[in-house]
């Protein structure tokens, strides 16, 4: 059966996350629908990342088959056709083989989150950006970031319903800039546990407000103790932004 990839972007703003839900929207239930209209066929997408309720995709890769060859433009095209209303976009399709896997065969995720750090309130970037008005220090965040890069078990950072074998895992990247009014971190490894990234950040705010020094942000990761955290950032400000293959 032909596979093709899709490299697709969306405001997660009003989906429920990524995975189909019984009772709630989401954004493969709406690609998967959008599938259906133009192909006749009922097919089931797999994502590169499952992401979760207000999380955003600006380079998410999801897989399906068909049972016929269909010209890629042309399923760009339908896609994006059917998709509206809904903030989904498809930016590329791709044909594949069939070994390839969107989630199993990625090499590296990025993710990229997003603090507007001031007092006026955020009106362009309403539901995709955390708005914090207490000044913030992104050189301590960042030095306080690369205390915990490397291979690690990142417990204290996970969800208590992560369904993750195993708590390690390798944080390649984890940087924080000050752009303006934004304060930006980005995150990148070949797979993270649930919640992971905004039970970082959440921590590294702490640092930044000056609550904790950097090396707290070290001793919460050593402890293995998710109630070492601190409060998880929320999901408006998160965005998936590519994934490598």
């Amino acid at each position: 059966m032909p596979r093709y990839k899709l490299t697709i972007e969306y405001d997660g703003t009003p989906f429920f996350g990524w995975q189909r839900q019984v009772s709630q929207i989401s954004v493969q239930q709406v690609l998967e629908r959008a599938i259906m209209l133009f192909s006749g066929e009922t097919v089931n997408t797999q994502a590169a990342g499952r992401t979760d309720t207000g999380v955003h995709g600006l380079g998410q890769v999801a897989h399906f088959d068909l049972s016929k060859e269909w010209d890629p433009f042309r399923i760009r095209e339908a896609l994006n056709h059917h998709l509206r209303p809904h903030p989904v976009a498809i930016l590329k399709v791709e044909a594949v083989g069939d070994d390839f896997e969107a989630r199993f065969s990625a090499l590296a995720r990025h993710y990229e989150y997003r603090i507007l750090n001031r007092r006026a309130p955020a009106v362009i970037e309403r539901n995709h950006v955390w708005q914090l008005p207490m000044p913030l220090d992104a050189d301590a965040m960042d030095y306080a970031a690369g205390m915990i890069t490397g291979l690690h078990d990142f417990t204290t950072f996970r969800s208590s319903d992560c369904q993750a074998k195993s708590p390690l895992r390798t944080l390649d990247v984890l940087s924080v800039r000050r752009e303006l009014d934004h304060i930006i971190i980005v995150a990148s490894a070949r797979s993270f546990l649930h919640h992971q990234v905004r039970s970082m950040v959440g921590s590294l705010k702490l640092v930044g407000e000056g609550k904790w020094k950097p090396q707290d942000v070290r001793a919460a990761l050593d402890a293995r103790d998710r109630s070492r955290c601190g409060a998880m950032a929320p999901s408006a400000g998160l965005f998936l932004t590519h994934v490598d293959y």
